[in-house]
C-alpha cells in the first residue's frame, strides 16, 4: 500500500468516526487533524458519498453530512422454554452483522448472547425483540422486552430499596439474582467491551461510555417505561479485543473476576453530597469479592469525613488483603481522603 493510499484511509476512517459527533463542521475538523486543505477534505467527502457510505444534504455552503445506513434487520421472538440465545446469534444476528474482523465478531457474540440471555431467563416477558444498524463506522443493536425490568428486579430481590442502588451494584460487576445459574459478570463485562451501552428501565437510564476516560452515568427519567431496553454500540473497526478486556480485570495466572471499577458518583442521588457512613457502605457493599477494587472519584466534588472514614480507616482495617485504588479524586478530596487513613 503507498503512503499516499494510507493517509487518504487514515482520513476517510476519521471523518466516518466523526461524522455523528460533528455532522455540520466535520469538514474542517478534518482539515485541521491532517493539515490538509478543505479542498482535498471535500474530495475524501465526495468519495465517500460515491462508495454509498454517507450521505449529503442541504446547500453547499450548508451541506451537512450523515452515516448512511448499510443493513437494518429486525426480529420479534416469542420468549419460550425452547428458545436459545446462540441459536439466534447463528441464524439471524451474525448473517445481519456480515463481514467483520473476527475480534469485533467476538465482542457481538459475547455482548448480544449475555443480554439475550437475560432476556430469556430474568425478564419475565414474554417476547423480545432485537433491531441491528449497520453502517460504514458502526453498528448498533437494541434488545427490549415488556417484562418486570431489570432495575426493579434486582431492586425487589436484593431489598435495596432504590432502582439507583441496582445500577451501582451491576457496575461493579458479580451481581445476580440467581447465583445458581449465572455468575453476574455478564453485564460487567458488556459494558467494558463496548463503544457505549445503555439501558433504559422503569424510570431510570443508565449509560456506561468508552473513551479516554470511561464515563457511568445514572439519569431519572419523569415517564415511566415497562421492561428494559438495552442499547449497544461498536465501532466496525475497534482494535478492543475481548481477551484484553477480560485481562484487565484478572490477575496473571488467575483468571478470574478479581478486580473492579466503582463509579463513586453513581452512590449520589439526585443531589445528594456523599457525606455519611450509610452512603459508603453503599458504596461498599460486595466489593469483598474483589482483591483489587478501584474507587473512581470522577464528578465527586466533596466527601464528608463519616464517608472517608468508613471507606478508608474501618473497611481497610477489616479486610486488609482487599486493594483500594483511588483514581479521578480532586484535590479536597484526596485531602480528606488521607486525612481517613490511619
Amino acid at each position: 500500500m503507498t503512503r499516499v493510499r494510507k493517509r487518504g484511509e487514515e482520513v476517510r476512517a476519521y471523518i466516518l468516526d466523526q461524522l455523528e459527533k460533528h455532522p455540520h463542521d466535520v469538514g474542517a475538523l478534518t482539515a485541521r487533524r491532517f493539515s490538509i486543505s478543505r479542498q482535498a477534505v471535500n474530495k475524501h467527502l465526495q468519495n465517500l458519498v460515491s462508495e454509498g457510505a454517507i450521505t449529503p444534504a442541504g446547500a453547499t455552503r450548508d451541506r451537512t453530512y450523515k452515516l448512511r445506513t448499510l443493513q437494518e434487520w429486525r426480529q420479534v421472538y416469542g420468549i419460550e422454554p425452547r428458545l436459545a440465545e446462540d441459536v439466534i446469534w447463528t441464524r439471524d444476528v451474525l448473517p445481519a452483522l456480515g463481514n467483520m474482523a473476527e475480534n469485533v465478531r467476538e465482542i457481538w457474540y459475547y455482548c448480544f448472547t449475555e443480554m439475550a440471555n437475560n432476556a430469556i431467563d430474568h425478564s419475565g416477558s414474554s417476547e423480545m425483540s432485537v433491531h441491528l444498524v449497520k453502517t460504514a463506522a458502526n453498528t448498533q443493536l437494541a434488545l427490549r422486552d415488556s417484562g418486570v425490568g431489570i432495575f426493579k428486579k434486582i431492586e425487589t430481590a436484593m431489598s435495596f430499596g432504590d432502582e439507583r442502588h441496582a445500577i451501582l451494584e451491576l457496575s461493579k460487576g458479580k451481581l445476580t439474582t440467581d447465583p445458581e445459574k449465572h455468575t453476574g459478570q455478564g453485564l460487567f463485562f458488556t459494558s467494558r467491551l463496548l463503544d457505549s451501552f445503555d439501558i433504559l428501565s422503569g424510570g431510570v437510564y443508565f449509560s456506561h461510555v468508552f473513551g479516554e476516560e470511561e464515563e457511568d452515568w445514572i439519569l431519572e427519567r419523569p415517564e415511566f417505561h415497562s421492561g428494559t431496553a438495552v442499547f449497544m454500540k461498536l465501532n466496525n473497526h475497534t482494535a478492543r479485543t475481548a481477551k484484553a478486556v477480560f485481562d484487565q480485570y484478572s490477575s496473571k495466572g488467575d483468571f478470574g473476576f478479581i478486580k473492579t471499577v466503582v463509579p463513586v458518583k453513581l452512590a449520589r442521588y439526585g443531589n445528594d453530597q456523599l457525606i455519611s457512613r450509610s452512603q459508603a457502605k453503599r458504596v461498599l457493599a460486595r466489593v469483598e469479592l474483589f482483591r483489587t477494587v478501584v474507587l473512581d472519584f470522577e464528578d465527586v466534588p466533596v466527601i464528608g469525613q463519616a464517608f472517608a472514614d468508613e471507606v478508608f480507616r474501618v473497611f481497610a482495617r477489616a479486610h486488609p488483603k482487599i486493594d483500594l485504588v483511588v483514581i479521578h479524586a480532586n484535590s479536597d478530596v484526596k485531602r480528606r481522603i488521607a486525612a481517613a487513613r490511619p
